[in-house]
């Protein structure tokens, strides 16, 4: 079923190269937030000793939201599916990013500037619960992705006995 389903989608270059700018994209944006990319004064990426776990999470994300975000366009824009059913791949893209977004101290203090204590609280929370929301965007896409392909393979089955 995974099979049919992913060589499907994945067979029309437009959703492979859609999944991999989704990746490219979150991994660089989210490992840049984290601290393990730096862009000045020369490119330099570095895992820090016991930050393993933390880079592992962010690839994990950026691979799902890349390959969900692509199960969820198909399945909206040739399965005729509502945003509704095929929404749930990106609310795990936004917390998994959102996870990440705050760690970095100056984007901290820009928030917490710009809107004042609730900047702050969110900040906080965001950078103490890291690799928790991390889990849960990782739970949320897991599901989103066996939905999906679970979508694709019924409404194709359905439409191929017709």
């Amino acid at each position: 079923m995974q099979k049919e389903a992913l060589k499907m989608v994945f067979s029309n270059g437009r959703y492979a190269a859609l999944a991999i700018a989704i990746f490219c994209g979150l991994f660089i944006f989210l490992s840049y937030m984290s601290q393990f990319i730096f862009f000045d004064p020369l490119f330099v990426f570095s895992i820090p000793q016991g930050e393993a776990l933390n880079f592992a999470l962010i690839v994990i994300v950026a691979s799902l939201s890349g390959i969900v975000a692509s199960l969820s366009i198909y399945r909206i824009r040739l399965l005729g599916e509502s945003m509704k059913k095929s929404g749930g791949g990106f609310l795990g893209t936004v917390i998994g990013a959102s996870a990440g977004a705050c760690s970095c101290s100056s984007l901290g203090f820009t928030a917490a500037s710009a809107v004042g204590t609730a900047g702050g609280t969110a900040t906080a929370f965001l950078t103490q619960y890291e690799i928790p929301l991390r889990l849960v965007s990782i739970a949320i896409l897991s599901y989103s992705y066996y939905l999906a392909v679970k979508g694709i393979s019924g409404q194709c089955k359905i439409t191929k006995q017709d």
